[in-house]
C-alpha cells in the first residue's frame, strides 16, 4: 500500500487549466482516468487527509504510485481525450458499464449493390443503416417477415445469392413474393436499392405516406373491379399496421430521443435506456457498473453518454437527450454531442406530461434491472469468495490468489505441440489476457519439458517488463547470465526457442506463436496493456507431480519466489504440490476444486483450439504459400484472376504479371514455384462422390484433402489422440 504523499506533486507544478489526468500503479498501469476544469483544483482533492477520503478513493490513491496529467484548452477536448482514455487503457477504479450481451440491431447493408436485410451485432459499419437496438433477435425477424410482404427486399447471405445467381433459381423467398429476386435480374439494381431506401424510411418512422399510398391504390384497384390486387393490398396494409403496433406511439409529436435512467445504491447502478424514433420505441438496452468511485448521478449519467454516443455520429445521436440528472456543468457535454450530431442537441430532465410519465416508465425498468443484478449476483460473488478462500486454505496460501493463471500443452502424436494460457481474476475469466505459445525448443513430445519452457518464457517476459519499468533494486539483474526481451536467452545461456503472441497479433520475436483473434492491439508503451507485465498469485498447470515440479524448476531458475504453483490433474482431480509426495485432495463438493476444474478445462479447451487452427492450416496449405514475398491479398488476386491454380500454373509470365498488384519479378517466382509444385488430386464432392471439374472454377486443393489426414485415423480415434 503506497503513500500518497510519496508521489505528491510539488506545490506550483500542477496547472491551474482544463486536462485529464491519469494515476498508475506500482506497475505503470494506469488505474484510474479523470478531467478536470482546473487540474490543480482537483489533483488537491486526492492529496488531502486519507481519512477525509471516500473509501473507494482511499483505496485508488494508496493503490497508485503516480499522477501524471495532459493539459487540454477546452473542457469538451478535455471529455473527448478522457472517454478516449479509459476505452485503451481499461483502468479498474473506472466506473465502467458492463453489458451482459450484444444488443441485435436490424441493418440494412446500403453499401452494397443488393442492399440486404439482416441481423446485426458489434461495431457498426460505414454505409450500413440500422435500426433498433431490440432486446432478442426473434423481435426483428418478426418484423421483417411482416415487411417484406410491402418491401420485399433481399435477406439471403452472400453465398445463397451467388448460388442462386449461378443457377439462375431464386430461393424459396422469392417463389413465394417475400423477395423481388435480385440474384435472377427480375429487378434492377436501382429499383432493387429504391425498394431498400424505402424500407429504411418506414423503420425510420415515416410510416403514414406508405400506408396511404397502399390505401389509395387498394380504393383504385376495387374501382376498376380488381379484386385479388385489391386483397393482396388490403393483407399488406394489415401487415404493416401490425409491424407498427410492436412499438406503440408513446409521444405522439413523433420525437426522436433517447431517455436514460438510473437507478443506484451506495455499491452499484443500473442505466436503462429507450431509443424513441418517430415517436416510438424503437429499441432498449440497458447496463450495470460497480461504482468504484465516489461518484453522483450526474457523473453516473454523463459517464452513460460516453458510453452510448462516444463512437456515433450523424442521426446516431438524437435531437433530444433526456436523463434524470444533468453532469455537472452541463454546457461541455452538450456541445460535444452536438459536435458529435452535426447539430444541435437538447439535453434536460424532462418535466412534465408525455416525456416525463415515459421516464418514469424508463426508471422503473432500472430499478427493477438493479434488483434482478443483485439477486445474480449476490450468490455469484459469494461463490467465488468462498472458492478463492478454500484454494487459499488448502493450497496454505497467505491470501486468496485473485489472480490465477492456468497452463495447458497440447498436440496431436508430438505435432504441432503449442500452449495455452488462461488468466482468472476474482474467479472470473479474462479472455483479453489470454496467451498461446508455440513449442519451438525441441521436436517432438514431452510435455514436462514444455512446461518448463512456456513457464520460463511466459516469466522472463515478466521480469524483463518489469526491469523496463525500473521496478529492480540496484545491482539486480534478469539473470545471471541470459539476456532478456526479444531473443531472450535461458539462464544457462541457451536461445530463447520461440515467442509469444497476444490479442492483438503483434509480435514480440521473429518466431512469435499465432495472433489472437479477440481484444485491443498491445503495445509496449507505459500504461498500456502488455503481454505479461503483471504476476499471479498462483499459477496451475494440467497435469500432476512432473508437470508441477518442470513449472517450480522454471520459477525457481528464474530467482521467483512469490508465486504458488500447484497442478490439477484429470484422473482423480488430485491437486499436487512441488515438492510434495502426496497431492491435496479436496472434496467433490467443494467450490475451490470447481473453480480449479473451470480453469483447468478453459486452458484445455483454449489450448486444443489453437492446436486444431494450427494443424488444419497446415493441411490447408497450397503450393502459392511457399512463394516469399507473396501475400494473402495478392494469393487471392491471382487465383480471382485465373479462377483456379491449375489455370495460374498454365499461364505465361507475361498473363501472371497483368494481373493488379504482381510486377515481373513476383510473376517470374510464382511461375517458378509452381512448376516445381505438384500438381493437387480433383476435388471430390464427399456427399456424394462426385469429382468435381477444376475448370468450374472450383479452386484447386493440395493433395491431401482438407481435414485430418488419413493416418490420423477415425474422428473418435483422433480425439483420443489430441492432448
Amino acid at each position: 500500500m503506497a503513500d500518497p504523499s510519496s508521489y505528491r506533486p510539488r506545490p506550483g507544478e500542477i496547472p491551474d487549466t482544463p486536462g485529464v489526468y491519469r494515476f498508475r500503479d506500482e506497475h505503470r498501469r494506469v488505474i484510474y482516468v479523470g478531467k478536470a476544469k482546473s487540474l490543480r483544483q482537483r489533483l488537491a482533492n486526492y492529496f488531502q487527509d486519507l481519512a477525509h477520503l471516500h473509501p473507494r478513493t482511499r483505496t485508488m490513491v494508496t493503490t497508485a504510485a503516480s499522477v501524471e496529467w495532459t493539459v487540454v484548452s477546452t473542457e469538451v477536448e478535455a471529455l473527448q481525450l478522457e472517454y478516449s482514455w479509459i476505452k485503451e487503457y481499461d483502468p479498474r477504479f473506472n466506473v465502467k458499464y458492463r453489458d451482459d450481451k450484444s444488443y441485435p440491431y436490424l441493418a440494412v447493408t446500403m453499401n452494397e449493390e443488393f442492399p440486404r436485410v439482416q441481423v446485426m451485432r458489434g461495431h457498426k459499419k460505414k454505409g450500413v443503416r440500422y435500426f433498433g437496438p431490440y432486446g432478442h433477435a426473434w423481435a426483428i425477424r418478426d418484423t421483417v417477415d411482416l415487411l417484406l410482404r410491402v418491401f420485399p427486399v433481399r435477406t439471403c447471405s452472400t453465398g445463397v445469392f451467388k448460388n442462386a445467381a449461378r443457377t439462375g433459381r431464386p430461393c424459396l423467398l422469392g417463389y413465394i413474393g417475400k423477395c423481388s429476386a435480385p440474384c435472377v435480374g427480375r429487378i434492377t439494381p436501382d429499383d432493387h436499392w429504391d425498394l431498400a431506401d424505402e424500407f429504411c424510411d418506414f423503420m425510420a418512422g415515416r410510416t403514414g405516406t406508405y400506408l396511404r399510398r397502399l390505401e389509395r391504390q387498394m380504393a383504385d384497384a376495387a374501382e376498376e373491379m380488381e379484386y385479388e390486387r385489391a386483397a393482396r393490398l388490403r393483407d399488406d396494409i394489415g401487415a404493416l399496421k401490425k409491424a407498427m403496433e410492436k412499438s406503440a406511439v408513446v409521444l405522439a409529436d413523433a420525437t426522436d430521443a433517447d431517455l436514460i435512467a438510473v437507478a443506484e445504491d451506495e455499491l452499484e447502478a443500473a442505466v436503462q435506456i429507450f431509443h424513441v424514433r418517430g415517436g416510438r420505441v424503437r429499441g432498449q438496452r440497458g447496463w450495470v457498473t460497480d461504482k468504484v468511485e465516489e461518484i453522483t448521478t450526474g457523473a453516473l449519467v454523463e459517464h452513460a453518454l460516453q458510453q452510448l454516443y462516444g463512437e456515433e455520429s450523424g442521426d446516431a445521436v438524437p435531437k433530444e437527450v433526456l436523463v434524470p440528472a444533468l453532469p455537472d456543468p452541463v454546457e461541455p457535454v452538450q456541445q460535444w454531442l452536438t459536435e458529435r450530431r452535426g447539430s444541435g442537441v437538447s439535453l434536460r430532465i424532462p418535466q412534465r406530461g408525455d416525456k416525463k410519465a415515459l421516464m418514469e416508465t424508463v426508471q422503473r425498468n432500472a430499478q427493477q434491472a438493479l434488483v434482478l443484478h443483485k439477486t445474480k449476483r449476490a450468490s455469484d460473488l459469494t461463490t467465488r469468495s468462498r472458492a478463492l478462500e478454500e484454494i487459499a486454505e488448502a493450497l496454505d496460501l497467505d491470501s486468496a490468489p485473485l489472480r490465477i493463471e492456468c497452463y495447458d500443452i497440447s498436440h496431436l502424436q508430438g505435432d504441432d505441440v503449442v500452449a495455452s494460457m488462461v488468466v482468472f481474476e476474482d474467479g472470473l475469466a479474462r479472455k483479453s489476457e489470454y496467451r498461446r505459445f508455440q513449442i519451438k525448443g525441441f521436436e517432438g513430445q514431452d510435455d514436462v519439458r514444455s512446461m518448463h519452457e512456456v513457464i520460463t518464457r511466459r516469466f522472463r517476459r515478466y521480469l524483463a517488463e518489469k526491469e523496463k519499468t525500473g521496478e529492480w533494486a540496484d545491482g539486480e539483474s534478469l539473470t545471471d547470465g541470459g539476456q532478456h526481451a526479444d531473443g531472450a536467452q535461458h539462464p544457462g545461456g541457451g536461445q530463447h526457442p520461440g515467442g509469444e503472441a497476444g490479442p492483438g497479433g503483434q509480435a514480440s520475436a521473429p518466431d512469435d506463436g499465432e495472433a489472437l483473434t479477440h481484444g485491443p492491439a498491445l503495445k509496449d508503451d507505459d500504461g498500456r496493456p502488455k503481454r505479461f507485465a503483471y504476476p499471479p498469485q498462483l499459477v496451475v498447470v494440467d497435469g500432476g507431480q512432473p508437470q508441477v515440479a518442470a513449472a517450480q524448476r522454471a520459477l525457481d531458475e528464474l530467482g521467483i519466489d512469490d508465486i504458488a504453483v500447484c497442478g490439477l490433474a484429470k484422473r482423480l482431480e488430485e491437486v499436487w504440490l512441488p515438492r510434495e509426495d502426496d497431492p491435496v485432495v479436496l472434496p467433490r463438493t467443494s467450490e475451490g476444486l470447481y473453480l480449479l476444474q473451470r480453469v483447468r478445462d478453459e486452458a484445455h479447451r483454449f489450448a486444443i483450439t489453437y492446436q486444431r487452427t494450427k494443424r488444419a492450416k497446415r493441411f490447408r496449405a497450397g503450393p502459392l504459400d511457399d512463394v516469399p514475398g507473396l501475400g494473402e491479398t495478392r494469393k487471392q488476386a491471382l487465383i480471382k484472376h485465373f479462377g483456379s491454380v491449375k489455370r495460374l500454373r498454365a499461364a505465361t509470365i507475361d498473363q501472371i504479371c497483368e494481373v493488379p498488384g504482381i510486377g515481373r519479378k513476383t510473376a517470374e517466382t510464382v511461375a517458378v514455384a509452381l512448376a516445381g509444385a505438384t500438381p493437387a488430386g480433383p476435388a471430390v464432392n464427399t456427399a456424394t462422390g462426385e469429382i468435381m471439374d477444376d475448370d468450374d472454377g472450383a479452386p484447386e486443393t493440395t493433395a491431401d484433402a482438407p481435414g485430418e489426414p488419413v493416418s490420423a485415423g477415425t474422428p473418435d480415434e483422433r480425439r483420443g489422440q489430441e492432448r
